[in-house]
């Protein structure tokens, strides 16, 4: 399967500059957008704190720089599971026409997805720098510690660009499913909230531990819960390597049905 990828090189780098290119033809913002779109959901979080709407809890940092951080790693998780779920749907046409490994149509999705995640590291570490913030030097991990959520993103979306083929409804249903995930997540509010049954699924949510454990890393220089974030790890790999190993199983009949 590794093979596949490094022999479709050429091919993967040719449709990355044509998705790449056309993503900012026509438009008066172009790649712009990677940086608008993630800025404007902050402030939506930030102004419904400032008005007492939202209470997100003792965050132990000003609550602008919390909501940042958990929302740049969040939008990474989901611009992976997003970019690997489009996968095949996007290029139907392309499968029809040629024979090549499908694993070149992830590759060139993931690394749209990679500049994406760049220009929002970018933005976490300009306003870092602008902000005059202290950075342990265990924060170097930081980048690291957001590989099995990047695989964790990865996985689901494989798993769902394959039974997309059959069933189209589902890439809607399970994004929204993560989309009401993230409430379940503590990215825009503290992890200690006095509601019994929602701590109880925040305790059982393992993306509570990979992101928290990110931006813990970022913030204190330390990765809190350290066993539970193991566990969390340990599936994030176990399901990509399943939904790898099932994506490419499944390669020649999603063919016969595109």
């Amino acid at each position: 399967m590794v093979g596949n990828v490094v022999s479709s090189r050429e091919l993967i780098w040719q449709l990355f500059k044509r998705d790449f290119l056309a993503g900012s033809k026509q438009s008066a913002l172009g790649l712009l957008w990677i940086l608008i779109t993630p800025l404007v959901g902050i402030v939506s979080w930030v102004v419904m704190n400032a008005v007492g709407v939202l209470h997100p809890g003792e965050v132990g940092v000003p609550y602008p720089i919390y909501v940042l951080c958990g929302t740049t790693i969040w939008g990474m998780f989901m611009g992976f599971y997003s970019s690997a779920a489009a996968s095949l749907t996007s290029a139907g046409g392309l499968l029809a026409q040629a024979r090549f490994s499908h694993e070149a149509l992830v590759a060139q999705q993931l690394a749209q997805a990679v500049i994406a995640a760049l220009a929002n590291l970018a933005l976490l570490a300009a306003v870092w720098a602008v902000g005059g913030l202290s950075v342990h030097w265990s924060a170097l991990w930081f980048p690291v510690s957001l590989l099995p959520l990047v695989l964790l993103g990865t996985g689901i979306g494989l798993i769902v660009s394959v039974f997309a083929v059959v069933v189209h409804d589902i890439t809607k249903a399970v994004t929204t499913l993560l989309g009401l995930l993230m409430f379940a997540t503590p990215v825009i509010y503290a992890s200690n909230v006095p509601h019994d049954w929602l701590q109880r699924v925040i305790w059982w949510n393992p993306l509570t531990y990979l992101v928290g454990g990110a931006r813990d890393l970022l913030l204190e220089g330390r990765i809190n819960h350290m066993s539970s974030y193991a566990g969390a790890v340990a599936f994030a790999l176990g399901l990509f390597f399943m939904a790898w190993r099932l994506f490419f199983l499944s390669e020649q009949k999603v063919a016969e049905r595109l």
